[in-house]
């Protein structure tokens, strides 16, 4: 009779991904592992939902799935602790199951210890077992316990970064939606407002040109959005062309056009960036300027003169950029907080739309780097991505 544990159960299942697919060479390990610690020739992990028990990884023979009925970890794997056998012909639980009988295997040996996750569900066994009967030392036991710890925490990490993966197509597409469907009609409203702003009785009123003056603005916002909204989405959904880029002249672009737009903030930007980034050039592009744009808006908030430093240097195996403001700098706990997209950690009131960071994030993975945030010397923040050589 099937309960609601086993629903629950059969759901967790096939959130991991696992079952009807090869091996995953993490599991293959753990199981090697656990045969190998407990000197035996067989071991297998089991995940059993209310029908089938699935061997996912086995070591000894070529896994494969039977019925819940036949096998001997749905006897034990529901109920807390080990479950050790020194000979599976004298237990009563196990004494005509086929897989003892001889009808399937001949398995005396058995010892098993329950896969439970994170919310307190169990999911299966790994299992060993052996066709002589005899014992196992308790270190033997305890390491068991934890091979099956292990088994869970990969099979958590590859649902999570499963559904991170989804997650960031459905964001990919959302933004990119967002952002065709913002256009046009922001390109026409700005249209509108040029041909307002030139009507000769609109011009001679200075309430009508500064009410022009702010919808342009806003408009000019709108259209900065829409752009980021557009590298996030585009950032991966292209092949890479990477080749030794120069870091100082997309500086020198990203500078020259924050001050045609008015935002420098009359800010001094240092540059010393001799070490050349191997990466694709556009998608570089993308991350200094929202780096460099971000350092500038932020610097000089304890009321210096705004100042950036970037700078790139090699390092073993790659490169490093690093871009330092005097601003403020990001609280240690909101350090990670402020990559993930539309976050901006507790800095609420500054001018932007949380969509930058993280865009810088998916530029340098995309490459195969690493990027985070530390106190720069100048008492601001430090970024600093890191790219293989």
């Amino acid at each position: 009779m099937k309960t609601a544990d086993d629903a629950i159960r059969r759901a967790i299942i096939e959130d991991y991904g696992v079952v009807g697919r090869p091996p995953e060479p993490d599991l293959e390990g753990l199981v090697q592992l656990a045969a190998t610690v407990c000197d035996v020739p067989t071991a297998v992990i089991n995940l059993i939902d209310d029908r089938f028990q699935h061997q996912i990884a086995a070591v000894g023979f070529e896994p494969s799935d039977c019925s819940r009925e036949d096998s001997m970890c749905a006897v034990v794997f529901r109920k807390p602790g080990h479950t050790v056998v020194r000979d599976a012909t004298l237990d009563d639980r196990f004494a005509s199951n086929p897989f003892v009988t001889g009808e399937i295997a001949n398995v005396r040996f058995y010892a098993s210890s329950p896969l439970v996750t994170p919310v307190g569900v169990p999911i299966g066994s790994i299992c060993v077992f052996d066709d002589y009967a005899r014992d196992l030392a308790d270190d033997d036991s305890a390491a068991l316990k934890l091979i099956a710890h292990q088994i869970v925490d990969v099979l958590e990490l590859r649902r999570i970064t499963r559904e991170l993966g989804e997650s960031n197509e459905q964001l990919e597409s959302f933004a990119a939606q967002v952002a065709h469907d913002l256009r046009n009609p922001l390109t026409a409203l700005t249209g509108y407002i040029e041909l307002a702003a030139e009507v000769p009785e609109v011009a001679d009123l200075p309430a009508a040109t500064r009410a022009l003056s702010r919808a342009e603005s806003a408009a000019e916002r709108m259209a900065g959005m829409i752009g980021r909204l557009l590298d996030y989405a585009r950032v991966g959904g292209a092949p890479l062309r990477p080749k030794a880029v120069d870091v100082a002249p997309l500086v020198s672009a990203t500078v020259e056009d924050l001050r045609s737009a008015g935002v420098d903030h009359d800010a001094e930007v240092i540059v010393d960036a001799s070490t050349t980034v191997n990466g694709d050039p556009t998608l570089l592009g993308v991350l200094i300027q929202n780096l460099v744009g971000n350092a500038i808006k932020f610097a000089g908030a304890r009321g210096d003169r705004p100042r950036v430093e970037v700078r790139t240097e090699a390092v073993t195996g790659g490169v490093r950029l690093t871009v330092d403001d005097n601003g403020r700098g990001i609280p240690e706990d909101e350090r990670d907080l402020v990559f993930e997209p539309l976050e901006r950690g507790s800095n609420t009131d500054a001018p932007g739309f949380g969509i930058g960071l993280s865009t810088c994030r998916r530029v340098v993975e995309a490459h195969g780097g690493r990027i985070g945030i530390d106190t720069a010397p100048l008492g601001g923040a430090r970024v600093w991505a890191v790219f293989p050589a």
